[in-house]
C-alpha cells in the first residue's frame, strides 16, 4: 500500500490526475482513491494499494509541474524526533561560503561546497580544504556574517515550534559550524545542536578544526541515538538538502529533501521543491489552527 500527498498548483492537481493515473497504471500502480485534504491548504492524498514508489514518484513527476510531495506505507503521523541540516536547508546561506566572500575567496570556496554538496567530492577532505582557505580570517568575520548575511528559510521558526509544540523533540545537526549553528538554533527554537568547531587563536581561524568531524555518518548516528532515546516505535522527520544528508534522510520515517540536489532527493520519500518549510506541516497533515506562528 502507498499513500502520496501532493501540493502543487491547483490547475495541475484538478488537470493532471488522470494523465498520472494512466502512466501509474502502465507501470502496474493503481489508484484506489484521490481525495482533497482542505484542512492542510488544498494538498491531495492519492491512495494505492500496490508498492512501486517509483512508478508512483514518476508520474508525479511527470504531470503536476513542481510539487511538494511526500509518500508513505502508512498515513503520516506527527513525529516525535526532528532532525535537520542547517545551511541551504533551515538557513538560505552555506556558511563557509559567506565566510569565504570576506577572506576574497567566496567563489573558489563555493565551487567546492557545490561538489561536495552533489556528492562528488569526499565531505571531509572538502570541509579541511574550505577550513584550510580561511586561514587568519578575523572571528569578527563571523559576527559580521551572522549579523548581515545568514537568514532563515521561510517557514522555518514555524515548523520547529509546532513540531516542538506538539511533543516533538527538535535537533539542528549540520557538517558547518557551532559559531553560526548555536544562534541559529536558538533564533529557530531548535533543543539541540551537533556541529563542527572552527579553531580559533588570537582571534582568528587557525584554518583547523577542534574535535571529530560532523558528517553523513554522524547525522545518522545522532538520528538513531535520539530514536532510541525517545522509545521504539515513533516515528521521525528528517530534512535537508545534499549529499551529506542522504543517511538521515534515508533513516528518518520521513525524509524531506528540500529544494535538493538530485542524488538527496532521489533518496528521500518526501521532497519541497515548490513551497516553504510550512509545507512540511501540510504533507504531515497539520492544520493550519495548530501552527505555532
Amino acid at each position: 500500500m502507498l499513500i502520496a500527498r501532493l501540493i502543487a498548483e491547483p490547475d495541475h492537481l484538478s488537470t493532471s490526475l488522470e494523465a498520472a493515473k494512466e502512466q501509474m497504471a502502465a507501470g502496474g500502480v493503481r489508484i484506489a482513491d484521490a481525495t482533497m485534504l482542505e484542512f492542510c491548504g488544498a494538498t491531495m492524498q492519492i491512495d494505492s494499494p500496490d508498492d512501486d514508489v517509483q512508478v508512483l514518484r514518476s508520474a508525479l513527476d511527470s504531470h503536476f509541474g513542481k510539487t511538494d510531495g511526500l509518500v508513505t506505507a502508512d498515513e503520516p503521523v506527527v513525529p516525535r524526533v526532528f532532525i535537520s541540516d542547517m545551511d541551504s536547508t533551515m538557513i538560505g546561506q552555506e556558511c563557509i561560503d559567506e565566510l569565504g566572500d570576506f577572506a576574497g575567496l567566496k567563489e573558489r570556496i563555493a565551487e567546492i561546497t557545490e561538489r561536495a554538496m552533489q556528492g562528488e567530492l569526499d565531505f571531509e577532505q572538502a570541509l579541511r580544504e574550505r577550513v584550510g582557505l580561511l586561514k587568519g580570517l578575523s572571528t569578527t568575520a563571523i559576527d559580521e556574517c551572522l549579523a548581515t548575511r545568514i537568514r532563515p528559510m521561510p517557514g522555518a521558526k514555524v515548523l520547529v515550534e509546532t513540531l516542538k509544540k506538539l511533543g516533538c523533540r527538535t535537533v539542528l545537526v549540520t557538517g558547518g559550524f557551532h559559531h553560526f549553528a548555536d544562534p541559529v538554533a536558538a533564533q529557530l527554537g531548535f533543543e539541540h545542536v551537533v556541529g563542527n568547531r572552527l579553531e580559533v587563536a588570537d582571534g582568528k581561524l587557525t584554518g583547523g578544526l577542534v574535535g571529530g568531524i560532523v558528517d553523513s555518518s554522524v547525522k545518522k548516528a545522532t538520528l538513531l541515538a535520539e530514536l532510541e532515546a525517545a522509545g521504539e516505535g515513533v516515528a521521525s522527520l528528517a530534512t535537508g538538502d545534499g549529499a551529506n544528508d542522504i543517511p538521515m534522510l534515508e533513516t528518518a520515517t520521513y525524509g524531506i529533501a528540500y529544494h535538493a540536489k538530485p542524488k538527496a532527493r532521489a533518496a528521500s520519500n518526501g521532497w519541497i521543491d515548490r513551497g516553504d518549510l510550512t509545507s512540511v506541516l501540510r504533507l504531515l497533515g497539520i492544520p493550519e489552527k495548530d501552527w505555532v506562528r
